[in-house]
């Protein structure tokens, strides 16, 4: 079902379910309400009917409330409506189950159950209930009506249920129109509402279809529409940072490949051209190559490196960076005989990927080994996932300091010096792809500090 449907239908549904409740509400409510009157009608007609002598009492005798045993030469006596007819039937039940109706009866009674034949006895008290007399449909109020009877009286509930009924058909047509307005009313709403999402799905397919992340879609208000048109521009800004970035990786690479590429073709050629060298030229021009054809190894592994991504989950497991930095710094010691290597290492649990965080600490002593003058040392200092590499090199200028990261980035002291200027990009990388961060701090000496921070675990498994 389509967004602008469903727009459509919950609030028909809506007010559908509420016209319903109050409709339900409303009918309780006044079938209730009539039935309590009806039964204040009953009260009163059971308190008003008499009885009078029959043709064997003295006919002078007033009509009265039975208050002795009843013969059966009385008469029920029924008060009349304000307009002379009859406010409603009464019979007299005896505890034996005889019935003493009203003259003019006609042949019509009620049923005398046992619980009536309780109430004349004494041991029920009154109630009321629905029952049928004459085939009309009446409400019935049951009372004790002298020693040994009970009185049943009625009133009919024609009223009331035609009453009724007239209320539910004018409910359902309330409700019905009220599920149409909704309806109605809920369509212009999603044509409203759907007018900025099918801008932004149109626009979308635009980009989709020409490729311009330059296109910025209208940020309407402070509503979702609003947060997801800013959302939408966020990710197009995104899109076209990361298209700018790798266009510049892309061009940077060609430039660093040139030049190494240059030099080994024309050592080549030269090799292949003239085969009167000397052995020691040739061996020269052999070393030569070897050394490039390392160079353009270490910038292609530096280069796939920037151009992974974020490691999977499977890839993640959980270790103790102080060992790693350990293991790296003794490779580091061989790598850089001449230099010295002073360590002070705290546990520090992570979870990450062991080969590129390995990688990241290796560039980082690699840039200071290469930095550090003959005999000079290196201090490597971890607490608390993060790493402190600190050389005693010539230092990072303030004004280098923002840039040492960046792909490429060479100092000018160091553009005479091997290398591809990737090394300080790729910690970066490594530390931003595990939660990190990593950065240049003046050294309190002479040299450069570099940080890299590692989110460490706590003993529970979790980041600290």
């Amino acid at each position: 079902m389509s967004l602008r449907r469903r727009l459509i239908l919950l609030p028909a549904i809506a007010v559908a379910s509420a016209v319903a409740l109050a409709s339900a509400v409303t009918y309780v409510s006044v079938e209730r309400d009539l039935r309590a009157s009806l039964d204040g009608r009953l009260r009163a007609l059971a308190a008003d009917v008499a009885t009078a002598p029959g043709r064997r009492a003295h006919t002078t005798a007033p009509a009265q409330r039975l208050d002795r045993p009843l013969g059966r030469s009385f008469m029920l006596v029924l008060p009349a409506s304000p307009l002379g007819e009859r406010a409603g039937y009464a019979q007299v039940v005896g505890a034996d189950g005889s019935i003493q109706r009203p003259p003019r009866a006609y042949g019509v009674e009620l049923a005398a159950g046992a619980r009536v034949r309780a109430v004349a006895r004494g041991a029920a008290a009154p109630y009321f209930a629905d029952a049928e007399l004459g085939g009309t449909p009446v409400r019935v109020y049951v009372s004790h009506f002298g020693p040994g009877h009970a009185l049943q009286s009625a009133v009919s509930l024609t009223d009331v249920r035609a009453t009724t009924r007239r209320l539910a058909w004018i409910l359902a047509l309330v409700g019905l129109a009220g599920v149409g307005l909704a309806a109605v009313v809920g369509r212009v709403l999603g044509d409203a509402a759907m007018r900025p999402v099918r801008r932004l799905a149109r626009d979308v397919r635009y980009v989709a279809a020409t490729q311009d992340l330059s296109l910025r879609v209208p940020e309407l208000g402070g509503d979702e529409l609003g947060f997801l048109g800013r959302s939408f521009n966020a990710m197009l800004a995104a899109l076209a940072e990361a298209r700018r970035a790798q266009r510049q990786l892309v061009a940077d690479a060609s430039h660093e490949l040139r030049t190494p590429l240059t030099t080994v073709s024309a050592n080549v050629e030269l090799l292949a051209r003239d085969v009167t060298l000397p052995v020691a030229e040739r061996r020269q021009l052999r070393d030569d190559l070897a050394s490039q054809f390392q160079e353009l190894t270490g910038l292609v592994g530096d280069l796939v490196e920037l151009a992974r991504e974020q490691a999977p989950a499977a890839e993640l497991e959980c270790f103790d960076l102080a060992e790693l930095v350990a293991e790296t710094v003794h490779g580091a010691r061989a790598h850089f005989p001449g230099i010295a290597f002073a360590l002070e290492l705290a546990p520090a649990p992570v979870r990450a990927d062991r080969a590129r965080l390995r990688r990241a600490v290796a560039n980082l002593l690699d840039n200071a080994g290469r930095w550090s003058p003959p005999g000079g040392t290196v201090e490597v200092r971890l607490d608390g996932g993060e790493l402190v590499v600190a050389d005693e090199g010539p230092g990072i200028g303030a004004g280098d300091r923002a840039h040492v990261f960046d792909r490429f980035y060479r100092a000018p002291e160091a553009r005479g010096l091997p290398g591809s200027g990737l090394g300080l990009a790729i910690v970066r990388q490594v530390a931003e792809m595990h939660g990190g961060s990593a950065w240049v701090a003046p050294h309190a000496g002479r040299g450069a500090e570099v940080h890299l921070r590692i989110p460490a675990l706590r003993r529970t498994g979790l980041p600290a």
